[in-house]
């Protein structure tokens, strides 16, 4: 149960005590400072409070931003301050500096809140604000200026702020104009039946895996449905935070949900394709594969990126201010979200080419439009980081090795060799090449020399903090050159079932890399060393596999690899649902992941 302490003489006809039960508080009324200090301190530590001027006019909706997101230990709108047990202390101090200072005087005319929350913002504590656009909330100083308010609330509809609030500011363009204009409606409808995010989103996930399923039957009709059932995954995705941000229900879980479920049913499409394209005699595993190699490693370029550049200083560029006037013409802006195939576009292309084409041509359009994508984003990244003179901070650095991925053989390198042979994204990419070179060589081992060249070089890349312009591109690098040694082998293996087993394994890996990428996110630091050892990090994931590719016959190395894929995905998964669940009971910080629009 949260707490509202209202403050000040109470005003005849406000609504404000009813607003405040109706968003779950149990209202309580102090006459003084003191009296609210005294409230207080009677308040359980494990629950929210929030000080509330009795003066107060606004829409219910304001104070519901105001006063329930989760997300913030700390927040306020006019005439209204709470906080969290983690931001209690900080609000505790400060009514007590307040009712010290005021002598416990009657709250006539100021307001105790606001002068709480200006007590907070002089100690530098952070309080958050929500941005209020049209909605009302002020404490007005007489009837005049109260009579004022109340006309003002009554000429904006807080539902329909609320509803258009529950939409992403910043979207692609079919889920602006195709999804959004009726899924917030779907969103509402939710929230009014006391559905949470977390429901919406296993819906989505197993909507979607149906959608495998149909596809999987090779058949026309199957075909058919698998890309209806797609969009409406699609859109049940786009209600999960739709919903969240209407009723702001935001959770450490949610958004690992939201995350993980979105890789998951994509690549479980793929593979329903595949699977009804083998049933229709054409075998398309190799470019199933190769469509979540490639967007996993464009995922893992978004991610390298925005960790090697969100808390630098100095972080400005000629292209960073270019893409910015661009902003500025409105055509440019959607034209910029289309081309880089976000997954609005990518999974309603996928859907329509599904129904009305073959596994095939859908793959290929697929590839086309993902590498061209991916070639954009990254060349223009890539710019920004040439003419920029940013300052990387020791957590983006720490950040990048973690998602590295350097596992016991390449720190072992690092800590034996002395001698240093480059920079560290020159070393990655020599290191990369040989290994490239080696799997298309023809001879039996030399995928094992250049395995072994590239787990001396990864141990190399890592020996100083990656802190370049461009050493965020160093984990992307990993991530091509073992998911790419995977699929080369499996197809080279040419066995029936080969190709399968290496989707899996790299479905596996792939999704500890995106765990991994999460836990950053939420600020829970990379996953235990035990696990990265215990899995062998990507160099002797790599290694390991080119190993068992020359000493296996190819039935056999079909069975390695599917007891590969089978063993690290029991590991990374069982790791990564004990770890968010005891951090959604442990009280984690509430987040919401916007997404990333690839």
């Amino acid at each position: 149960m949260s707490t509202a302490i209202l403050t000040g003489q109470p005003v005849p006809g406000s609504s404000i005590e009813g607003d405040l039960r109706s968003l779950g508080f149990d209202v309580r009324t102090a006459a003084d400072a003191a009296d609210a200090e005294a409230l207080l301190a009677r308040v359980p530590g494990d629950q929210r409070v929030a000080v509330v001027d009795a003066r107060f006019v606004g829409h219910v909706h304001a104070l519901r931003l105001g006063l329930t997101d989760p997300r913030f230990p700390l927040a306020a709108v006019p005439g209204a301050v709470t906080a969290q047990p983690a931001g209690r202390q900080a609000l505790t101090r400060a009514v007590a500096r307040e009712n010290s200072a005021g002598g416990g005087t009657a709250l006539a005319v100021d307001s105790l809140a606001d002068r709480v929350v200006a007590a907070l913002a002089a100690d530098g504590t952070e309080v958050h604000r929500p941005e209020l656009g049209s909605l009302v909330a002020e404490v007005p100083a007489d009837p005049q200026a109260r009579n004022e308010a109340r006309q003002a609330v009554a000429a904006v509809d807080d539902e329909a702020v609320r509803l258009k609030s529950a939409v992403k500011a910043r979207d692609g363009f079919f889920t602006t104009y195709c999804i959004s204009p009726y899924s917030r409606y779907l969103a509402r409808w939710c929230a009014r039946r006391g559905l949470t995010p977390n429901q919406v989103t296993t819906a989505s996930l197993i909507t979607a895996l149906i959608a495998a399923g149909c596809a999987a039957t090779g058949t026309r009709g199957g075909f058919i449905a698998a890309g209806i059932l797609l969009i409406f995954s699609f859109v049940l995705d786009c209600t999960d935070g739709q919903l969240a941000r209407y009723s702001l229900q935001y959770s450490t879980l949610g958004a690992w949900l939201d995350a993980t479920f979105d890789r998951a049913k994509e690549y479980a499409y793929y593979a329903g394709l595949a699977l009804g394209a083998a049933r229709g005699g054409d075998d398309v595993w190799a470019l199933a594969l190769g469509a979540m190699v490639l967007q996993s490693c464009r995922h893992i370029v978004d991610f390298s990126f925005n960790e090697a550049n969100h808390d630098a200083t100095a972080n400005t560029s000629p292209t960073a201010a270019l893409s910015d006037k661009l902003d500025s013409v409105g055509w440019t802006v959607w034209v910029r979200r289309m081309i880089v195939l976000p997954i609005g576009e990518r999974w309603a292309m996928i859907a329509v080419l599904t129904a009305v084409t073959t596994p095939r041509i859908t793959f290929y359009a697929l590839l086309i439009g993902c590498a061209f994508a991916a070639t954009y984003t990254t060349a223009g990244r890539v710019l920004r980081s040439l003419t920029r003179k940013a300052k990387r901070t020791d957590r983006a650095a720490q950040a990048l090795a973690d998602l590295a991925d350097n596992g016991p053989l390449a720190s072992l390198v690092a800590r034996a060799t002395r001698a240093r042979l480059g920079a560290p994204l020159l070393v990655a990419l020599a290191g990369t090449a040989v290994l490239a070179v080696s799997l298309f060589s023809g001879v039996t081992w030399a995928p094992v020399v250049g395995a072994v060249v590239y787990t001396v070089t990864a141990g190399q890349a890592l020996y100083r903090p990656l802190k370049g312009a461009l050493d965020w591109l160093v984990p992307p690098l990993f991530r091509a050159a073992e998911y790419g040694t995977v699929l080369v082998l499996a197809a080279q293996a040419d066995v029936n079932g080969a190709l399968p087993a290496a989707f899996g394994l790299v479905g596996a890996v792939a999704y500890h890399h995106y765990d991994t990428v999460y836990r950053i996110r939420g600020n829970a630091g990379a996953p235990p060393a035990w696990l990265v050892r215990a899995i062998g990090g990507h160099e002797g994931r790599t290694l390991l596999v080119t190993v068992l590719a020359a000493v296996l016959s190819a039935s056999q190395f079909k069975v390695a690899l599917t007891v590969l894929a089978v063993a690290v995905a029991l590991v990374v998964l069982v790791e990564s649902i004990r770890f968010w669940v005891s951090a959604h009971q442990g009280g984690a910080p509430a987040v919401h992941d916007e997404g990333e629009p690839a």
